[in-house]
């Protein structure tokens, strides 16, 4: 007769929770990803701020302070996967690693490329005109009307604004349309109900008010906003508070939340479709040799200016019952992500300076000095997951000395080699090197070049040279030799 046996068993293991999962997907995120996170969350948290000049004198102070990087040895469980040590309670990312700017000290004279907007490294894409027609084109709405509204949005500035009147959009149709202004104004509000929010507004008033009619009618003080929106806009660009709540009849917690969903919204609602950005790649981390020494730091131009503003968030706490809140649920998400993204950073960094030590000699000698090293490697260096290796070097580039390099570059398969230890990839460029300096009239077969490569202390076989010869696309010998004998007959 079979018995059941209930068995306990102790055990450790990592629960994902969703501010550990965020932390993972942040680090994976290339440098324009991350930074179309950033006005994403923007848009969407309330309690998060940019550090961009608006709101520098709005009557609040702000005790957000800057975030320094530290390396603690003694990390969570999370931290320990991720890499990064988990932040202090700062509440920013105003970030610098003293270790790492040392370098901008030294009197070198040399000076690193002009600061590179980083909202700019992000794809265009379509243009704002082309979205909309795509909106338009699946709209129910008969023939007339749709040509109205194409001739309203190509009369769009590139912000997103209706700047022409309606007088003159009416004088840009044919006679024979007849078209009466009412028509026009049908138009302009079908388009204005496009995505992005606040197109084909005529005025910065316009463009706040349709945002904000966007938000869900429940969201906490929306009501306030639309009303000041409406009748008090130029009055909170240096609020006097103490007036304001009176005049207004709120309390702070529901003036701090309107005055946050005002600034959420784009004030220029076509700027991600400007027809006038450049897609390129932009370094994540920069090097540059200090003394005898190689050093890696991010690179400031990418790390968004964001915090949490502090004197919202004491409104929250000291608000009964708002920590159990939507609103209170908002700020610790805030916090969080605010976290996370310093968090990113450090990883990042962290990587890169154990990299550059491992592969030093390359910024002196290029590929030739490259040496065997997996994503283990760094991970037992910085003490982290390969997993997590993998995701910091993912479309992350650094800027050398020697242009822009892929993370993923630095790391290169072991060639078996019968003498010193030697990467593929430096062997690929000493193959390069031998033969663009052999003599085209007599070109080396690959045999001579395994003995040259022999010579140097590395030690492979023909079909391995013939292997990344054809790699590097560099003809054989005989296609070599019969080039140039027709190179000289002509």
């Amino acid at each position: 007769m079979m018995q059941a046996v209930a068995q306990l068993r102790a055990g450790q293991s990592l629960t994902m929770t969703p501010q550990l999962q965020q932390s993972i997907r942040l680090l994976q995120l290339s440098a324009a990803e991350f930074e179309q996170e950033i006005e994403e969350t923007l848009a969407s948290n309330p309690f998060i701020e940019r550090d961009d000049g608006m709101g520098q004198d709005d009557g609040f102070e702000r005790h957000a302070d800057s975030t320094q990087i530290e390396h603690d040895p003694d990390r969570g469980e999370e931290d320990r996967e991720l890499g990064p040590e988990a932040p202090a309670e700062q509440e920013s990312v105003e970030w610098e690693d003293a270790d790492s700017l040392r370098y901008n000290d030294q009197p070198t004279g040399e000076r690193l490329d002009e600061p590179t907007d980083a909202l700019s490294l992000a794809p265009a894409g379509r243009c704002l005109r082309e979205h909309l027609l795509e909106q338009l084109s699946v709209c129910r709405v008969n023939a007339r009307d749709r040509q109205l509204a194409t001739l309203v949005i190509h009369a769009l500035e590139p912000d997103g604004y209706l700047k022409t009147p309606v007088q003159e959009l009416e004088a840009m149709c044919p006679e024979a349309f007849e078209v009466e202004p009412g028509e026009l104004y049908i138009a302009i509000r079908l388009v204005q109900s496009f995505e992005p929010a606040g197109v084909g507004a005529s005025t910065l008033q316009e463009c706040l008010r349709i945002q904000l009619d966007e938000r869900a009618p429940d969201t906490p003080g929306l009501a306030l906003a639309q009303r000041i929106v409406k009748d008090h806009l130029p009055r909170i660009v240096t609020p006097d508070t103490t007036r304001l709540l009176r005049e207004f009849g709120c309390d702070e917690l529901e003036f701090t939340c309107a005055y946050q969903l005002i600034r959420a919204c784009s004030p220029r609602p076509g700027a991600p479709f400007s027809e006038e950005r450049t897609d390129y790649v932009v370094a994540d981390v920069q090097v540059r040799k200090i003394g005898k020494r190689w050093v890696a730091r991010i690179n400031p131009e990418v790390i968004p200016k964001i915090h949490v503003n502090a004197h919202f968030a004491s409104i929250v706490h000291k608000t009964r019952g708002a920590a159990a809140s939507p609103i209170g649920l908002q700020l610790r998400e805030a916090r969080w992500f605010v976290r996370n993204v310093n968090q990113r950073y450090r990883t990042i960094l962290r990587v890169a300076q154990a990299i550059v030590e491992r592969q030093s000699r390359y910024f002196d000698y290029g590929d030739i000095a490259l040496k065997p090293l997996v994503l283990r490697d760094i991970a037992q260096v910085v003490g982290v997951h390969e997993s997590t290796v993998s995701r910091v070097t993912s479309n992350k580039y650094m800027m050398t000395p020697r242009g822009l390099v892929e993370l993923r570059h630095f790391f290169c398969s072991h060639v078996e080699s019968e003498g010193q230890a030697c990467s593929a990839r430096a062997v690929r460029a000493l193959i390069r090197q031998i033969l663009g300096a052999e003599d085209p009239r007599t070109p080396l077969s690959d045999v001579k070049v395994a003995r040259f490569l022999s010579e140097k202390g590395v030690v492979v076989a023909r079909r391995t040279v013939s292997k990344y010869r054809d790699s590097m696309h560099i003809a054989s010998v005989e296609v070599r030799r019969l080039s140039a004998a027709q190179t000289m007959a002509a």
